[in-house]
């Protein structure tokens, strides 16, 4: 059993880091807009979110996983930030995006580049995109740092800004 624990860990460590590297050299500049998502296969409101995603012009690859605690972690998303799907993006800059984000905040966060880990929206609000996407929903995308230690801040409001 320990064997298998420590096989599949190495399994997807390896596989988040080949990832992490074709990211990096698929992406040349601000144009480049590819996303990786690390999803279950059951989950249909993350595949909504891809699909939106898609139609807005980003180029996506799909990993389907049963567990996605690793890539989580891996990821760097702290515990009180989980959502249902975690996503790389790298658009110059390496960012975590997990959860529902909508697109606004990621062109946002393509826009700015900001010295942060990634941005997050937690849990699976009502209203999101993927979640019955409603432009009038508020909720918040927070950023977060490698810092554990760091408060998250509000990134982006949605709902507001629209």
């Amino acid at each position: 059993m320990g064997y298998l624990k420590i096989t599949t860990f190495t399994t997807i460590s390896a596989m988040f880091l080949m990832m992490m590297a074709s990211v990096s050299h698929a992406s040349k500049g601000h144009e480049d807009k590819n996303i990786t998502v690390f999803k279950t296969p059951w989950c249909g409101c993350c595949q909504t979110w891809v699909e939106a995603m898609e139609k807005a012009g980003y180029r996506i690859s799909v990993n389907d996983m049963e567990d996605l605690s690793e890539v989580k972690q891996q990821a760097g998303v702290p515990k009180q930030l989980e959502a249902c799907h975690t996503a790389v993006f790298d658009n110059g800059e390496r960012y975590t995006l997990e959860g529902h984000i909508p697109i606004a905040a990621v062109e946002k966060l393509m826009l700015e580049k900001p010295g942060i880990r990634g941005i997050a929206t937690p849990g699976m609000p009502r209203g999101s995109l993927g979640m019955g996407f409603d432009k009038k929903a508020e909720y918040t995308v927070y950023a977060f740092t490698d810092l554990s230690s760091e408060t998250p801040a509000v990134f982006y409001q949605a709902g507001k800004m629209e």
